[in-house]
């Protein structure tokens, strides 16, 4: 494992009015929906190795599927989350306070013997969205948890209020941990009338900010989805901006686009080696009580040491071998 040198000293470069918790590295850099009425495809899904494993209770459901849905999922967690070679985080995906749906699918889905690692929650509008989650979610689970919480950000008001949200939900009281923001494209398009395009610039602004929204807060950001799923090349290259961008992951729809995702999230063995040799040299800077340092003609300070913790949180969640 990569040595974790910076942890501590890291809470000095968040704001103190945030106090966002750092926390265990969970890798989601391909979040795959599978719809939870499909008891064939849930199974399947769970042979695959992507890092989140979604069962859909939303919109991948139909109305009239939607109670076999959640009793599906509701089997599935009671008899124990299924296991893989390698560490995953499995959510579910409920339908949005907004929908009226939400307690049914809250009444099924966390009241059994286990819960699943991760909640999303679709269309949040604005913090009293959060609130409503939040005071189901404390009538239903009655034992102490932590479940980690995705936060969709789907339209042109959410994206004018995440800021407050994400204020909301790391100051509220609750039986979650926000571990995510994730920019729902198709429905955010609607709601401001843009025209899709293949280069997706009418939505460069929104991703921008939930990027960098996400990022203050010590939270993942998830990008959108590539919906052509039979085009690899197009699926590559948006895969590789959004990493760019300063995106965590992205949603995958398919499972081909699993591999290709995932792999435009990884730190290269380059980017491994940077990060080893500018914590071993920030780690030795310490110990001799020096603050920022020269490394290879640059000048170090705690945003790139922070950049390089980064690096290697995520290799070692994804269990990259580091002496290779």
């Amino acid at each position: 494992m990569l040595r974790n040198y910076v942890k501590p000293l890291l809470k000095s470069v968040l704001v103190d009015t945030i106090k966002a918790p750092i926390r265990l590295y969970t890798p989601r850099r391909a979040l795959m929906y599978v719809p939870g009425d499909d008891l064939k495809k849930v199974l399947k899904a769970f042979l695959l190795d992507a890092d989140s494993i979604v069962l859909d209770c939303e919109d991948g459901v139909a109305l009239n599927k939607k109670v076999q849905a959640r009793i599906n999922i509701r089997d599935i967690l009671d008899k124990g989350k299924p296991q893989r070679k390698r560490p995953y985080d499995f959510a579910v995906r409920i339908n949005s306070v907004a929908s009226e749906l939400i307690k049914d699918d809250l009444s099924v889905l966390v009241t059994g013997k286990n819960l699943p690692n991760t909640i999303y929650l679709p269309k949040v509008e604005n913090v009293q969205h959060l609130e409503t989650f939040s005071g189901y979610l404390d009538e239903y689970v009655k034992a102490q948890s932590n479940i980690g919480l995705i936060i969709a950000i789907e339209s042109a008001f959410a994206l004018v209020n995440v800021v407050d949200i994400c204020k909301a939900a790391i100051k509220m009281s609750s039986k979650f941990t926000p571990v995510a923001l994730l920019f729902g494209s198709d429905d955010f398009c609607a709601s401001i009338g843009a025209k899709r395009t293949e280069s997706s610039f009418e939505v460069t602004y929104a991703r921008q900010k939930i990027v960098t929204v996400a990022k203050a807060f010590n939270l993942q950001a998830i990008d959108m989805v590539y919906i052509k799923y039979k085009d690899p090349e197009g699926l590559k290259k948006q895969a590789e901006e959004g990493a760019q961008l300063g995106f965590s992951g992205k949603q995958v729809i398919h499972p081909d686009q699993i591999d290709i995702t995932q792999k435009a999230f990884m730190p290269n063995p380059d980017q491994i080696k940077w990060a080893q040799e500018i914590l071993n040299a920030f780690y030795k800077h310490q110990k001799e009580g020096k603050g920022a340092f020269s490394y290879k003609g640059h000048m170090i300070d705690m945003p790139t040491v922070k950049q390089a913790q980064n690096v290697v949180d995520l290799a070692n969640a994804i269990m990259i071998n580091i002496n290779e």
